[in-house]
């Protein structure tokens, strides 16, 4: 492995890229920094991808030298963000980014007054559920409580998906200001991949005035997903859904466990809003 200094040394054109150029005003190169964008575009990049992905296709994608991109990838592994996968040439992203994100004050209350909610609501309906946050333009699963019957399903810790393609980012877009929303969309377009904004905006509509959404699992034959926001000052900081087998052996039925899950959701929210009062 090379030696931490060598890691560490820094390339001059890494702190020249750009900055020179005369269609900069000050306001934009006082807020440049090449070296470090270099390595958000690659951590971005891998995060996008649900395959491991080569250094050769880093640079082809990221339309840069072998160069610029080599000293950058090996110092994000040495640091630990991103690990060659296994039996493979390509990169993946390790948990740390999602560990540094899940010791956030902010998010550790959340999961403190979700988890034995999303539990108790298991019990109840007999269901699984899971807990979804933002993240690039995708949904990222940050908890989750198995079903406590036999046959249920459920999502791993840390699962992404686009975030338009998810009844649980459909929530989550749906209860955002408009600011918010027009920053996600520029990652749903330059990306992931494009999207029907139109479209989507007008389910977001429809899911903010019924306050939950409900719609066959695009991938999971047999599963519907319901979901609920987790509002705090009446944004969404997160999507408690669940993922609704339909079986014979089941104790509710669809419109049994919305309501139970609507009914956690906004339990949590109320918790939320306790706390932030409290502070």
């Amino acid at each position: 492995m090379p030696s931490s200094a060598a890691l560490q040394a820094s390339d001059p054109a890494d702190e020249r890229d750009d900055l020179g150029s005369s269609d900069l005003d000050d306001e934009q190169r006082r807020y440049r920094a090449p070296a470090l964008e270099k390595g958000l575009d690659v951590l971005q990049l891998i995060a996008a991808e649900r395959a491991p992905i080569s250094l050769v296709e880093i640079v082809r994608r990221l339309n840069r030298s072998s160069g610029e991109l080599f000293r950058m990838v090996q110092v994000l592994e040495y640091r630990g963000y991103i690990a060659r996968a296994p039996s493979s040439d390509g990169y993946v992203l390790t948990e740390k980014l999602f560990s540094m994100a899940m010791s956030q004050p902010a998010v550790k209350d959340l999961m403190e007054l979700a988890l034995p909610r999303m539990r108790s609501l298991s019990l109840e309906s007999g269901q699984s559920c899971h807990l979804a946050r933002p993240s690039l333009g995708q949904i990222v699963i940050v908890a989750r409580m198995e079903s406590s019957e036999l046959l249920g399903f459920s999502v791993r810790v840390g699962y992404r998906r686009f975030l338009p393609l998810t009844v649980s980012g459909t929530v989550l877009y749906a209860f955002q200001n408009d600011e918010t929303r027009a920053r996600w969309e520029l990652d749903f377009d330059r990306k992931l991949g494009t999207v029907d904004l139109p479209a989507f905006r007008r389910r977001a509509d429809e899911v903010r005035r019924a306050g939950h959404a409900s719609a066959a699992s695009s991938f999971v034959a047999g599963v519907t997903d319901i979901s609920a926001p987790l509002l705090r000052g009446g944004v969404a900081v997160a999507a408690l859904t669940i993922p609704f087998v339909s079986a014979t052996t089941n104790r509710h039925d669809l419109d049994e466990c919305l309501a139970m899950l609507k009914t956690a959701a906004s339990g949590i929210s109320s918790e939320l809003a306790l706390g932030d009062a409290s502070t």
